[in-house]
């Protein structure tokens, strides 16, 4: 692996992407994108996917690294999870999220919610291990080095739990922007992509002054063997031809709400996820 060296890390990489999260939560909020009135009334926010691969969550113990506002967290709370946490380094975020826990009727016990960075998770939130560690899509591509992250998210797995994580996959940001046919950037470079593009992918529209960001590309062999050599035991590599929203042109929208290329052309893959668990007597 050679994740990116210092010198592909602007100095204000982190001061810049919590700025710019900070901003946008309030926005996300009240978007249609995330529609957190449905929320409330009970609409899961969980992708099928992730519900058939992480299986059954009664009685366990989930959490939630980068949980943004919370909608994730939660819905895994619905799904029967006995305790969950989110963590998250937007200050704001992590109000909205304590807000809309407390709306649904979650107590601390049930969901806390932590505001602090990835890489110091072991020291900030409640518990030492989780039966789940949850990472959700969207996530990986705003840390340079994702050796540091897979060894604090395995540290918090405990004996005989997982690690499960569900991303975009890298081969997207590899396509042409308009319609995912041409490939133009290069699959392995580890430069940073510094982005200045106002607006937010649940309103492209919304007027937003913190527009720099700082984002990674990491190819899915480097995930899995970081995950491999933090000690868990790579139970499934999914790839999924599926996206979220409409990355490109040429994708349409299914009965799901999901996007996908339209029948008879290639397929290539959208999405991945990764099931990785740590041995019970570890």
């Amino acid at each position: 692996m050679h994740p990116s060296s210092p010198a592909d890390r602007p100095a204000d990489w982190h001061e810049a992407n919590r700025a710019h999260w900070d901003e946008r939560v309030p926005i996300h909020a009240t978007s249609d994108f995330y529609d957190l009135e449905s929320f409330r009334a009970g609409k899961d926010a969980l992708r099928d996917f992730e519900l058939a691969e992480v299986g059954d969550v009664t009685g366990k113990s989930l959490l939630h690294l980068q949980c943004h506002i919370g909608v994730d967290t939660l819905s895994w709370a619905r799904h029967g999870a006995a305790q969950v946490v989110g963590l998250d380094f937007s200050e704001p975020a992590v109000e909205t999220a304590r807000a809309l826990a407390r709306e649904l009727g979650f107590g601390q016990d049930r969901a806390a919610f932590v505001a602090a960075d990835v890489h110091d998770a072991a020291e900030a939130v409640p518990d030492s291990s989780y039966d789940i560690v949850y990472t959700g899509i969207g996530a990986l591509n705003w840390l340079p080095d994702t050796r540091r992250w897979a060894e604090t998210a395995a540290s918090l797995v405990a004996p005989g739990g997982f690690l499960y994580i569900a991303e975009f996959h890298p081969i997207t940001d590899c396509l042409d922007d308009s319609t995912g046919t041409k490939v133009e950037h290069d699959y392995f470079s580890r430069d940073a992509w510094v982005d200045e593009t106002p607006g937010t992918y649940a309103d492209f529209d919304a007027p937003t002054v913190h527009n720099r960001s700082v984002e990674w590309q990491h190819p899915v062999g480097e995930v899995v063997s970081a995950l491999a050599a933090a000690g868990l035991r790579i139970e499934f590599l999914h790839e999924h031809d599926i996206s979220l929203f409409a990355r490109f042109s040429d994708l349409e929208r299914q009965g799901d709400g999901s996007y996908r290329f339209p029948a008879g052309r290639p397929r290539i893959p959208l999405m991945y996820s990764i099931k990785a668990s740590r041995a019970a007597d570890s």
